[in-house]
């Protein structure tokens, strides 16, 4: 129920949170970032890449980054914005939190420096609330305008996933959506009636998702429930074998242990006016399962 700042020899100040259960949480201050999330058996639920460096000012691929102020592709900005690669700061101000037995939190900031204004000009606050409690990790970001005039953003939280075999998960929630398809050039289609199975490269964007999605692991017994709020649409990401070889910061056999599950707001940007404040919300749970032998009902999952 503790959470201290620590300095590796890496160079990578991190945040460590801890629960009254076992659990724990990794959080680095370079890009307010949750590296590792374990559950009270000390079991990894997040993917990192097996080619991962932890350097200063190097992003990390894999546990949990933020997409901000953009979500997809734009002239200006690189694809995911710029917040995953910035120095954030301990909130030495943070909103009141109620007491919860057995959970840590702590709070990240990040305001708008010079350097970003050249990028993207516009004076904004974003903070970021983490907090660990028995199976289950919750994130709140809050965007606040700083700037004399209105502006709009996109934004997204990245879940990487660690999952046993990526061709045996199934992915709940999304059926019957339109998605925009970003192989097929951003392309809209319906998804099947099905829960969603991968066996190849997907880079899909949900639209007007529910607020829960669950997503099944077979082999692992275990099922990992999504729960967001003011990030209506939902994306998935696997990059397969043969794009997995093109990344230098990614294992080739990498792409067979994770899936990407985001929470987003994509398709209609958030506008805000001068010092007004959007908030979103993001909450993973673990639920042990024995969903492969047909004593799961997945729909109490989604929806009870």
């Amino acid at each position: 129920m503790t959470w201290s700042v620590v300095h590796d020899g890496d160079g990578f100040p991190r945040v460590i949170l801890t629960d009254g259960g076992g659990s724990s949480a990794e959080v680095l201050l370079y890009g307010g970032q949750v590296v590792s999330w374990k559950n009270e058996r000390r079991e990894e639920l997040l993917f990192t890449s097996s080619k991962t460096s932890f350097r200063p000012q190097k992003d990390v691929r894999g546990g949990i980054p933020i997409f901000f102020p953009q979500y997809g592709s734009f002239k200006s900005l690189d694809l995911s914005g710029f917040a995953r690669n910035r120095l954030w700061a301990l909130d030495s101000s943070p909103a009141p939190l109620p007491p919860l037995k057995n959970h840590s939190s702590v709070d990240l900031i990040l305001r708008s420096t010079n350097e970003d204004v050249r990028i993207w000009p516009r004076s904004f606050e974003l903070r970021l609330r983490i907090i660990l409690g028995p199976n289950k990790l919750t994130l709140i970001p809050r965007v606040r305008n700083t700037d004399n005039k209105d502006f709009s953003f996109t934004f997204g939280i990245r879940n990487y996933i660690s999952v046993s075999d990526v061709s045996e998960v199934r992915v709940e929630g999304l059926e019957t959506l339109d998605y925009l398809d970003n192989i097929m050039g951003r392309e809209r289609f319906v998804e099947q009636p099905d829960a969603i199975t991968i066996d190849g490269e997907v880079d899909r964007v949900y639209l007007n998702t529910p607020t829960k999605i669950a997503v099944i692991d077979h082999e692992k017994k275990r099922t990992l429930v999504l729960r967001k709020d003011g990030l209506p649409d939902a994306a998935l990401w696997n990059p397969w074998n043969k794009k997995a070889r093109t990344m230098p910061d990614f294992g080739d056999g990498d792409f067979n242990v994770m899936l990407c599950v985001d929470s987003a707001a994509v398709e209609t940007p958030i506008n805000l006016k001068t010092f007004q404040e959007w908030r979103g919300h993001q909450e993973l749970s673990t639920v042990s399962s024995s969903y492969c032998s047909g004593q799961l009902d997945p729909r109490k999952v989604l929806f009870g």
